[in-house]
């Protein structure tokens, strides 16, 4: 057969895909955990089939498999050495949802938000809605027996667990579901290994001293959330071991087994009716943690639908994430720690008076300061702070983070403020301090030591908090883990946990159900030493170590792909909205995610790569479909802003490899476009000829298939020359307008009409001294070159922008340089000038609603004519201003009903979507939402996209033509 390592004989047999590349194994090689084991192979099944196959190969081979959905696993269930068998990419069927009986049955690639959505249609859905609900998937949550912030309600999956189907390790495929005693004994009669495991589970439930052990070790029942070890306790009272109890069920089992008993290919689901309709969130503040712990006691006596916990440490790093901050509207003061509390009704009034009385009866008892009421849609930011709660952590300076050590520990809602008080004690011997979040309302908290696992200290301390936190919670007759499960991270522990003999019976079900132990081997049973395999190391210096970029505020480069804790907030689909990441929503690829490109730049920095071969060359290759857009620098509650990390391995490789024409060509677009202006009739004339369109792509780059944009006829910096005298209204002010290099060579009409609109609006208008922003050559990794041109043009603006002269552009991607990469590329003697500038450099819309609020523009100056308008914001705007002040600028004439399109990136992203080779990639992500949405506007209403990028590209799409927001505003003033 060969090289049993070489998978040929696998990739013959499958109709999936086999991964063997030093790049994909390392994108496979962490979770969210603090892990890293790096995988022989990674295997893409398209169907049941095809796992079936695989294990039987490796049980010729000797192989483990390692089944994984979304990777979001916060103890390493899915970071190991063998074959990872990744069931996300194809096996995502909603097979079917029976409306009457309310289940659905479903692969186990499916996400928990699409297979809502499509319940919702027949107002049902499934009720453990976990923080990683846009992206973890349905296996996952099987695996982890997930629950979420309504587990008060809807308790974890396992609870509404119907049936599981899937392989055991000998791969024969099996089913298991409730069933009656007789179903029972003819399983028990069975002479194969389906026989053998149900007739472990007789000799289990039948033997009254095992049965009296399993209730004194395991978790006090009273506690909901319970996840660590196999679930032997959860069976104990079912029929026909107690005549009263529900029928036996083994999937029971499966959920939070982490993939070590069986290899999930469906699983049917129990739904439940839609909640009530209205909802309100009390957001209770308080001085202390204590005290939020006790106001948890009394807030429970009113009967929420949730209970969350949010404390001061996680509060402050969401001031670090632009989305965030946004979301912490309704924060008051400075809390120590905040409740979430959410009640729900099927009238407004009765949602709201629950709040009230509960918010009142915390007052009367001092519990709490504020006691602010949400409502309606403001909900849902306030969620996606709760959500951000794990990835904001990586926000933290240095290297020292809160980690997954104690994490998900549960006990008994009573015992929580003694409890804390145990392991603030324990933290305190240490010196060591943590942050608490999560479910605090089912007794379950999520506690995290801050450490610097790169620090010998600190890594003994990871070992010794693990097990002290053990002993503290088995004193409370708690559960080590409410729902994160044992992984490789706390596996050590469950015989400590669940005593000895009950540890030697979960080693016997293992042995059963995986004869040769190829299923997650060293998850749960006889894991690896917990504080071993750290994915973050200690490293003398990384492989690019003159960086251009000031990565200071990060702590270096390195650290600044730290940042990213492996949550995958990246991977979700357009249907979950927001911009990131538009290339893995396009391909639905680890490799096109925010995620899997910081996992690679950090391996390839550390130097700590498979036998060191993750070359230059494979970095650019994950890199190279990164669209620059900067929706994860504010959609990633880490904060990893992959567009800046890619220039700076894109200077990194030009400098080892040497300059690409093709890359010259669209990083120095301003000055090609310098030397045909003077010929731009001849130019219009030929870029509509295929043949011209053909030379380009082999010269160029670009697609053929791309129409190119024309060139402008009247210059915008010549038009002014003339009309100078002209521009004398200015009783509103002064300010720059930074005429573009987009602008001034495709939209000078557009560029005109600004200086028009402004000066009518009251404000004397002078171009800038800058005529180019540096943008196209920080996109394409001319970082050098750009330095160069930061520094030239903050020269030239010294002295010059201040808030009563603010800069000012029209093109939202250029403008925002100054304000983003600017202050990061000014180098020392010019930092103070930069950050000056940045902190006054608006985009039109932006300065515009900034003068709006301030009274200086009104309806009176536009007209009352009626208009509906849909605008689609560039990505940049998204990322780095706010959509909705561009909604309040459009709606200045008081006539115009404006709508936000509800899309992602468009695909063009500058240069990206005019390459040959990103070509389709760009037009597949336009058809993600942007093409369709605008397919469905009415042709009356008016298109609207400020940036050059998006307008062309909804043209390409579409055939539609869009305005930026200036043509839209001139043509309306009277």
């Amino acid at each position: 057969m060969g090289d049993p390592y070489s998978f040929d004989e696998l990739r013959r047999h499958i109709k999936g895909e086999i991964l063997t590349d030093s790049v994909s194994r390392t994108l496979y090689s962490t979770d969210a955990s603090v892990y890293y084991d790096v995988p022989l192979a990674i295997a893409i099944p398209k169907d049941a089939t095809d796992i079936s196959i695989i294990i039987e190969y490796a049980n010729k081979n000797k192989l483990s498999l390692i089944p994984r959905g979304a990777g979001t696993s916060l103890a390493g269930q899915v970071v190991g050495n063998g074959l990872v068998v990744d069931v996300s990419r194809y096996m995502n069927r909603i097979i079917e949802i029976n409306q009457t009986e309310k289940w659905a049955i479903v692969e186990p690639g499916v996400i928990l938000d699409d297979l809502n959505r499509e319940a919702a249609k027949v107002n049902l859905f499934f009720g453990p809605e976990t923080s990683t609900s846009n992206r973890c998937t349905i296996g996952g949550m099987v695996g982890n027996n997930s629950c979420g912030s309504h587990s008060l309600i809807y308790g974890s999956t396992r609870d509404h667990l119907i049936e599981v189907t899937g392989f055991l390790g000998n791969s024969d495929e099996i089913t298991f579901k409730p069933l009656q005693k007789w179903e029972f004994d003819k399983k028990c009669r069975l002479d194969n290994p389906e026989g053998e495991i149900y007739r472990l589970m007789r000799e289990i439930y039948t033997n009254v001293p095992v049965r009296k052990n399993i209730r004194k070790e395991f978790p006090h029942p009273e506690i909901k959330r319970r996840n660590s070890g196999y679930a032997l306790d959860v069976l104990l009272d079912c029929a026909p071991f107690n005549s009263t109890g529900n029928l036996f069920n083994l999937s029971k089992l499966i959920a939070g087994s982490e993939g070590t008993l069986l290899f999930i290919t469906s699983v049917k689901l129990g739904l439940v009716p839609v909640p009530k309709p209205f909802k309100v969130l009390l957001c209770a503040h308080f001085n202390s943690l204590t005290k939020s712990l006790d106001a948890n006691i009394e807030v429970l006596k009113h009967n929420p639908d949730a209970v969350e916990l949010m404390d001061k440490n996680i509060l402050d790093l969401t001031l670090d994430n632009q989305l965030q901050r946004t979301n912490r509207f309704f924060v008051n003061g400075d809390p120590a720690a905040l409740l979430l509390i959410e009640f729900s009704g099927n009238t407004s009034e009765e949602a709201i008076f629950k709040a009230k009385k509960a918010a009142q009866i915390l007052s009367e008892k001092a519990m709490g300061y504020a006691f602010p009421i949400v409502e309606g849609k403001e909900i849902n930011k306030v969620w996606a702070l709760r959500k951000a709660g794990l990835g904001v952590l990586s926000n933290m300076k240095g290297d020292a983070k809160p980690v997954t050590v104690i994490e998900d520990t549960a006990v008994r809602v009573n015992d929580l403020p003694e409890y804390v008080k145990a392991i603030e004690g324990m933290l305190l011997k240490y010196g060591k301090s943590c942050v608490y979040h999560a479910h605090v309302g089912t007794g379950e908290l999520h506690i995290r030591p801050v450490l610097n696992l790169k620090d010998e200290n600190d890594i003994k301390l990871f070992r010794i908090i693990g097990e002290e936190t053990a002993a503290i919670v088995k004193s409370f007759g708690g559960a080590l883990s409410g729902e994160h499960g044992d992984g490789r991270l706390r596996g050590e522990f469950i015989p400590l946990m669940a005593g000895d003999e009950n540890y030697s019976l979960m080693k016997r079900v293992k042995k059963v159900f995986d004869p040769e132990g190829i299923f997650n081997p060293g998850k749960i049973l006889e894991t690896p030493p917990m504080d071993t395999s750290f994915r973050h190391i200690k490293v003398g210096h990384d492989n690019i170590p003159k960086p251009v970029f000031n990565w200071n505020n990060d702590g270096g480069l390195l650290r600044a792909t730290e940042r990213c804790s492996g949550s995958g907030d990246c991977l979700k689909s357009t249907l979950a909205g927001g911009t990131m990441c538009p290339s893995y929503m396009g391909t639905r690829q680890e490799i096109h995610s925010t995620r899997g490109r910081a996992n690679a730049l950090r391996v390839f920095l550390q130097g700590q790569s498979i036998n060191n071969n993750l070359s230059v060359k494979d970095i650019r290759k994950v890199l190279d479909l990164c669209l620059s857009c900067k929706a994860c620098k504010s959609e990633c509650p880490s904060g990893v802003d992959m567009a800046m990390l890619k220039a700076e391995f894109l200077q990194h490789y030009y400098n080892k490899h040497g300059i690409e024409i093709k890359a010259w060509f669209f990083a120095n677009i301003s000055r090609v476009n310098q030397f045909l202006l003077p010929f731009a009739f001849i130019y219009n004339r030929l870029v509509g000829l295929k043949y011209f369109r053909h030379l380009l792509q082999y010269f160029t780059g670009i697609s053929s298939e791309r129409a190119l944009p024309l060139l402008s006829r009247v210059g915008v910096e010549k038009w002014y020359r003339k009309n100078k005298n002209n521009i004398t209204e200015f009783k509103n002010g002064r300010l720059l307008l930074f005429v573009d290099e987009f602008t001034n060579y495709y939209d000078g009409e557009t560029g005109i009409k600004a200086v028009i609109l402004l000066n009518k609006l009251g404000y004397y208008v002078e171009p800038a001294p800058v005529k180019e922003s540096g943008r196209a050559l920080i996109s394409k990794g001319f970082v050098n070159s750009a330095k160069k041109l930061v520094k030239k043009n903050l020269k030239e603006l010294l002295n010059k922008v201040n808030k009563s002269m603010p800069l000012v552009g029209i093109e939202p991607s250029a403008i925002l340089t100054f304000r983003d990469e600017y202050p990061v590329l000014a180098g020392k003697k010019l930092a103070n000038e930069a950050i000056t500038i940045s902190e006054n450099t608006y985009t039109i819309e932006e300065f515009l609603y900034r003068e709006m609020i301030s009274g200086k523009i009104t309806k009176e100056s536009f007209t009352r004519e009626s208009k509906n308008i849909s605008f689609h914001a560039h990505c940049h705007q998204k990322s780095l201003s706010n959509t909705n002040i561009i909604k309040s600028v459009l709606s200045i004439p008081e006539n115009y009903r404006v709508d936000e399109i509800r899309s992602g990136c468009c695909g063009m992203a500058g240069s990206f979507g005019y390459e040959v080779n990103h070509y389709n990639l760009s037009m597949k992500i336009g058809e993600l939402s942007l093409f369709p949405e605008i397919r469905k506007t009415p042709q009356h209403t008016l298109l609207v996209a400020p940036g050059h990028s998006c307008r062309h590209q909804i043209k390409d799409g579409t055939k539609r033509e869009a305005k930026h927001t200036v043509d839209v505003l001139f043509d309306a003033l009277v």
